[in-house]
């Protein structure tokens, strides 16, 4: 899991404004060598090198003496104890321990943040805009991946995106080193990801056109009247203003399932963006809620959004 696990929606924030805002390790000695064959130990234990039998052994008279004695003698001193190896001074054997211990941790730390960076993300959530398919304090598996390799979102989908330039106003910061270690960071989960991480439904992709004849009326795509009771809020309205929209190409129009308490696409209509959301700016799609147990579920893209299928134009990605 990240080390951080940022919010993935802030519909506390308050409404734009002009905009109605919803309601919403023992060192063990090397053993001592057994004599070598034909070696025969004094009555002292030391090794006699002068009595070895057989071709080619050295004999008393061996020139070739060893023992570093002035007279030659063969000295009968007991070999000195070989010195220790360094792995088995005292305490050795923890140290290495303890650099392995390190060097697993570290492995396993690079392989979480290729993992956050690259292929899955979880986020928490603590809004209910988006009940009761999400409820807050429900932890969140994101799929980083779902979208890769000319993958789009599809109508249906719970997608986490950076509201940055379409929900909320681009901040001012200073172009430098720090600014693009902070944004590196947030990209793997290192630094959290601040407050302008939302989640919320696709309802259209580029080249659709969205509406809504406003309380009493479903959302149509394309002409197409879209039955959301599955997943809407119960009692929720598919949404209480009215509307009429051309998504974009490379965009989208997003909505919280919880309509009546989602601060979402229809809030921000009269600014900039318009309330589109660029596909650049999506983070993964919701695959999974993780937390709590009894809220284990796989985030599957509704049926309702089929019978929209291949009616939008260049919008239609797959």
């Amino acid at each position: 899991m990240s080390t951080h696990e940022p919010p993935a929606d802030r519909d506390g924030c308050p409404a734009p404004t002009g905009a109605d805002s919803p309601t919403r390790s023992a060192v063990v000695s090397a053993p001592v060598a057994a004599p070598a064959a034909g070696v025969v130990p004094d009555a002292g234990g030391a090794v006699d090198r002068g009595r070895q039998d057989g071709p080619g052994v050295a004999g008393p008279s061996d020139a070739s003496d060893t023992s570093g004695g002035a007279d030659g003698d063969t000295d009968d001193a007991p070999d000195a104890p070989n010195a220790a190896a360094p792995d088995e001074a005292p305490g050795g054997g923890g140290r290495s321990r303890s650099r392995e211990l390190l060097l697993l941790t570290g492995i396993c730390l690079f392989v979480l943040l290729l993992v956050n960076a690259f292929v899955a993300r979880p986020f928490s959530v603590p809004s209910g805009s988006m009940e009761n398919t999400l409820r807050p304090g429900d932890r969140l598996i994101v799929n980083k991946l779902s979208y890769a390799f000319g993958g789009h979102p599809r109508r249906g989908d719970v997608v986490v995106f950076d509201g940055t330039g379409s929900f909320l106003r681009k901040p001012h910061e200073s172009v430098g080193l720090g600014t693009s270690l902070r944004s590196f960071g947030r990209e793997v989960g290192l630094v959290p990801a601040g407050d302008s991480v939302y989640v919320k439904r696709v309802v259209g992709i580029g080249g659709d056109r969205v509406t809504s004849a406003g309380p009493g009326h479903p959302i149509t795509v394309n002409g197409v009247p879209v039955d959301e009771s599955g997943h809407l809020f119960p009692g929720d309205e598919p949404s209480d203003v009215a509307f009429d929209v051309v998504v974009p190409p490379g965009k989208l129009w997003v909505m919280g399932d919880h309509r009546s308490a989602s601060r979402d696409s229809r809030d921000h209509l009269g600014e900039p963006g318009g309330g589109f959301v660029p596909e650049s700016k999506v983070i993964g799609r919701a695959a999974w809620v993780v937390y709590p147990v009894g809220h284990w579920a796989d985030l599957d893209r509704p049926d309702a959004y089929a019978a929209a299928e291949g009616t939008g134009g260049h919008g239609e990605q797959g």
